[in-house]
């Protein structure tokens, strides 16, 4: 009882260093995206939907920045690696998959596969998570990627920003729907499966 009484109030937040606060900035910009599909969907005001795209690049110079920042200052919190992927698991995964569903990718099978994208990219980040140290010179720093990195995901954002730009949403998105058995399938929910894939593969991207 006595060290609780001890202790300060918000410890957490003291504890926490400039890069983790960037990291938060991230798992943010994330979660907004993710509010502004569910509003866009009630609503259908194009405008909120374009606010979502926006938030990916911004969680993805966050994402960038944190690590320089911890570098630059020469201080990382004991949460910092883990907090980092679990703001890529909102803003790089569960965030995207909410975006395909927004955009039009709402048949069965997509959503097998929306889940399927999401769970590889949890898998990825629990694996650099386990495996970094090994991976690790002898100055700390990983020389290498295992799989994609998660934030590759981006490029399907940028994707279904373009194909939002020309109006190719909803019942016209490109390369139509399937009826596949009991379920619908969007042949573009496909790069969602190319993307998780590529996340769980074991080949090595050298990392800068």
């Amino acid at each position: 009882m006595a060290d609780e009484a001890r202790r300060k109030p918000f410890q957490l937040l003291r504890s926490f260093a400039l890069a983790d606060f960037i990291t938060l900035a991230n798992a943010a910009c994330g979660t907004v995206a993710i509010l502004l599909c569910v509003s866009h969907v009630e609503a259908g005001d194009s405008g909120l939907l374009w606010g979502a795209f926006v938030m990916f690049p911004l969680a993805l110079v966050a994402d960038a920045l944190d690590g320089r920042v911890a570098r630059w200052r020469r201080r990382q919190s004991m949460l910092g690696a883990d907090l980092d992927s679990l703001a890529d698991v909102i803003s790089f995964g569960v965030a995207p998959a909410v975006l395909g569903y927004t955009v039009g990718l709402r048949g069965g099978w997509d959503g097998v596969v929306l889940v399927y994208f999401v769970v590889c990219g949890i898998s990825r980040l629990a694996r650099y998570n386990v495996t970094a140290a090994n991976l690790a010179d002898e100055k700390g720093k990983v020389r290498y990627y295992e799989g994609a990195p998660i934030p590759t995901s981006v490029g399907i954002v940028a994707v279904l920003a373009i194909a939002h730009g020309v109006g190719a949403v909803g019942a016209d998105l490109w390369m139509g729907v399937w009826d596949l058995g009991p379920w619908q399938l969007h042949p573009l929910v496909l790069v969602y499966a190319l993307s998780g894939s590529l996340m769980i593969g074991t080949f090595r991207i050298p990392k800068p």
